[in-house]
């Protein structure tokens, strides 16, 4: 991967705007996706699927080919299984409430679970009566499938699990899971915000029934996200939302649905957005997805090997630096999670992120206040990761 020419791509980076190691978060852009979205707003502002004129048209087609990039980059034929969301978790929430989940009916999840795939089980336990299992994880943050097994039963009627933790970086072995949970007749549904920017996800290999990712995490406009499903999974599906853009016709006392995934993108899309899916795929897809989790390697392997001797900084995740992906989460004994980003932003422009990172079940059983998150991606060289471990020595010194 030639990362000197990557980081030529990207404005903030060009402009020696700091250094940016908060991608889990969401990614930086490069120069292909902002031109699209200028593009879009300076030549054809429409709306996409309702008037027939010039601009309308425009639209209309750079939608479908953006799904056509998104179903060829993820291995499936039919791009109309692939519905364009505003983010993971809005995909997650529509899995959940259209699936038709009834009283007693059981949901098993990882360990480490994203707030998108908790709260909302949380709320329909409330809500629904469902009931909720939760798999382990090993002293490491590693998915425990021996524990995952134990919670299938009959009365499973969905599993629910994040392809890779956005706090330790382990991924699941999630075709094994889906294996497991198919050979019992149970659907499987993947958060894989953080799986997808970072993998070849390979959706027809892996025969998972949904995913669902946010494409802002992998170089796309903000605001824009998937959801796939299998079309008969899709079929099966309630939305979340109705209104103008869902329905074949309507009268005054009858609807029709539209077929997916039209049924599911409900009112005005952010057009901009969807359009800006394409390049950021190409773009992606140009460097290659083995070559983007080898580049994530390396550069965990560097900054941890920097870090190593800094005192009372704990990792959390795998002991392995090839097991924690793209994410980097630690602490340094003596400061707050906050005071390390912050001091990190003050003393060296470096942009990390602090808190519990919206996986707070996690944290607080573990007792942990939180950690400082260094995220990385493409556009990131060696030569940050020894600065960020440079900043994080001097903290310890002064402060720990």
């Amino acid at each position: 991967m030639d990362t000197e020419a990557i980081r030529r791509d990207f404005p903030t980076i060009r402009d020696g705007r700091g250094i940016y190691l908060d991608s889990a978060c969401q990614t930086l852009r490069p120069d292909c996706v902002i031109d699209a979205v200028t593009e879009y707003y300076t030549q054809y502002p429409a709306c996409g699927g309702r008037s027939v004129h010039s601009m309308a048209t425009q639209v209309s087609m750079g939608i479908d080919e953006s799904r056509e990039t998104l179903a060829h980059f993820f291995g499936v034929k039919d791009p109309d299984c692939f519905v364009f969301t505003k983010n993971c978790t809005e995909g997650m929430n529509t899995v959940a409430r259209g699936f038709g989940l009834r009283k007693g009916d059981v949901v098993v999840t990882g360990g480490i679970e994203h707030n998108s795939n908790h709260v909302e089980w949380l709320s329909m336990e409330k809500d629904v009566g469902i009931r909720r299992r939760t798999a382990g994880v090993d002293p490491q943050g590693r998915f425990d499938f021996d524990s995952f097994q134990s919670c299938l039963s009959k009365d499973v009627k969905l599993v629910s699990v994040g392809h890779v933790s956005n706090i330790t970086g382990f991924t699941v072995p999630l075709k094994d899971i889906v294996q497991e949970a198919h050979d019992r007749g149970i659907p499987v549904l993947a958060d894989g915000a953080q799986a997808a920017p970072h993998l070849k996800v390979d959706l027809k290999d892996l025969n998972v029934d949904f995913y669902c990712a946010s494409l802002h995490k992998m170089l796309a406009p903000t605001g824009v996200g998937f959801m796939y499903g299998r079309k008969e999974m899709l079929e099966g599906l309630k939305p979340l939302m109705y209104g103008g853009g869902t329905v074949g016709v309507t009268t005054y006392d009858s609807v029709q649905m539209a077929s997916p995934p039209d049924r599911f993108e409900a009112g005005l899309s952010n057009y901009a957005g969807i359009i800006g899916v394409k390049p950021a795929l190409e773009y992606l897809a140009k460097i290659g997805m083995d070559a983007v989790a080898e580049h994530d390697r390396h550069l965990q392997k560097v900054l941890s090997k920097e870090v190593e001797d800094i005192p009372g900084l704990s990792i959390i995740g795998p002991e392995d630096p090839n097991e924690r992906g793209g994410v980097f989460s630690f602490n340094i004994k003596g400061l707050t999670s906050h005071d390390i980003a912050m001091m990190a932003d003050s003393m060296a422009g470096i942009m990390i992120r602090s808190g519990m990172h919206c996986a707070h079940p996690y944290f607080i059983s573990k007792r942990i206040d939180g950690s400082a998150r260094a995220s990385f991606y493409i556009y990131n060289d060696y030569d940050e990761m020894r600065k960020l471990a440079e900043c994080l020595r001097k903290m310890a010194a002064a402060f720990a």
